[in-house]
């Protein structure tokens, strides 16, 4: 049995879809399949993405924290790969997104229907309580949007991720994703443009707008996960702020570890970036 019939096989077992074949967050599993293929190339063959780590990841409830970066949400993208078709058992994966995105035609569409959901903390909490693997970015779109100078730096973390794995008892596992950085290297914003189309930031690259459409395309650099041990927290939900914070800066310090790691790892990025610097210099 491949993988990908696998993967298919286990969300069956797992979902709960209505007659019209969708699940209470408005999953689909056909569109799911059909989208989570043609990634599968992409993630594949374009990026060739690698897994470190990836066995660490517990069945049942988890938490996947990652650094957010890149411009555009791929590393979402390639998390969700690696769990359906690298994991064992295979896992769907439920990406907290940004809540602008149900106002984008088309493409909050495909989001929902293969397994998304709006960052509320409502929702977090609702999928952690049915054993679900939730990935959140707690920097949002400071990290998604940071410059390139600033590249594998991580923004400031919210606390509410915490508040909820405390109260709904969830381990929570870094995910560092080295490479995203690369694929769309922002060299400032057009903020005027951006709140005109309703976006939080209208990235300009060093290919786009220069080379008109083609400068849009991410560049095919290598991505590597890796994912580190659980972290598991011997806290009440009811802590003060300040014990939370503890518990938050913990987790940034590991995920900051596994992004050091993966850096040095890459010699290539070292010379992506150099060329990078030169082209923005």
């Amino acid at each position: 049995m491949s993988r990908k019939t696998a993967w298919k096989q286990r969300l069956a077992e797992g979902l709960k879809l209505n007659s019209a074949g969708y699940d209470d967050w408005g999953l689909n599993l056909e569109t799911a399949e059909r989208v989570y293929s043609l990634c599968y190339w992409l993630y594949q063959h374009y990026f060739r993405v690698r897994t470190h780590g990836i066995d660490a990841v517990p069945t049942g409830r988890v938490m996947l924290v990652a650094n957010h970066g890149g411009q555009i949400p791929l590393d979402g993208a390639f998390i969700a790969m690696a769990l359906a078709y690298e994991a064992t058992p295979p896992r769907l994966v439920r990406s907290m997104v940004e809540r602008w995105f149900p106002a984008l035609p088309f493409v909050s569409s495909v989001f929902t229907r293969t397994g998304q959901v709006v960052g509320d903390p409502r929702n977090c909490r609702a999928l952690l309580e049915q054993d679900q693997a939730v990935l959140v970015f707690p920097e949002g779109v400071r990290g998604s949007g940071k410059p390139f100078q600033n590249r594998y730096e991580l923004q400031h973390f919210g606390s509410g991720f915490m508040r909820l794995a405390l109260e709904t008892d969830t381990p929570i596992v870094p995910v560092g994703v080295v490479g995203s950085e690369e694929i769309y290297p922002g060299i400032f914003h057009l903020n005027g443009l951006a709140r005109m189309l309703g976006l939080p930031y209208f990235p300009i690259t060093p290919l786009f707008p220069h080379f008109g459409p083609l400068g849009m395309l991410p560049l095919p650099v290598r991505v590597d996960l890796h994912f580190g041990k659980p972290l598991r927290f011997d806290l009440s939900p009811e802590a003060s702020d300040a014990e939370v914070q503890t518990q938050v800066e913990r987790v940034m310090h590991e995920l900051s570890g596994l992004l050091a790691h993966g850096v040095s790892q890459r010699p290539a990025l070292h010379l992506i970036s150099r060329l990078l610097r030169q082209k923005l210099g």
